[in-house]
């Protein structure tokens, strides 16, 4: 059976580094899978820096859509699998035009992926509820989507960490 640890947290708040350092200290090849598709400079840095925080032992796989696909895969052997981060993916579906509750639905059958398989993952999300109400629309669907689907993902973690300035508080163990 499968071990799903979530992480979140506010934007800086530590979450990758306490993620990447979790999975270090677990006895098992890594494999590191990134959300993020940088489309301009500033994000393009940032994914720079990330990959250089990484050890290059581990294997990495972009991706900002099909997380089920190489999850249905990839969960099968016995690795510890990073997943940075669940807000990114859930903002490139929801780009995608898809509606929320094929989004929930989706984040549902990761979890059951995940919980099925063999691997170790190690999900990585922003806080989103904690900030002002978005002025539009938009922003409020993602944040409440986002919200919904980090409910989901806790509620099937074995392990939940909340990061408060770079400072993790273990939340839920069992």
């Amino acid at each position: 059976m499968g071990r799903l640890i979530f992480i979140t947290g506010g934007a800086r708040s530590g979450k990758s580094s306490f993620g990447l350092n979790l999975a270090k200290s677990i006895k098992k090849r890594k494999l590191f899978i990134a959300t993020c598709a940088p489309e301009d400079e500033e994000m393009k840095k940032r994914v720079t820096l990330h990959r250089q925080n990484r050890p290059s032992s581990w294997r990495t796989i972009e991706e900002k859509r099909e997380l089920l696909s190489i999850l249905k895969k990839e969960t099968k052997s016995d690795v510890v699998i990073i997943i940075d981060c669940l807000t990114l993916f859930i903002s490139s579906l929801l780009m995608a035009r898809q509606k929320e509750n094929a989004i929930k639905n989706e984040i549902e059958r990761i979890v059951k992926v995940i919980k099925q398989g063999k691997a170790t993952v190690i999900i990585i999300s922003n806080e989103l509820g904690l900030d002002l109400v978005p002025e539009n629309k938009l922003g409020r669907s993602f944040r409440d989507i986002a919200g919904l689907c980090n409910q989901i993902v806790a509620a099937s973690a074995k392990e939940v960490y909340f990061m408060v300035s770079g400072i993790p508080i273990k939340i839920k163990s069992r």
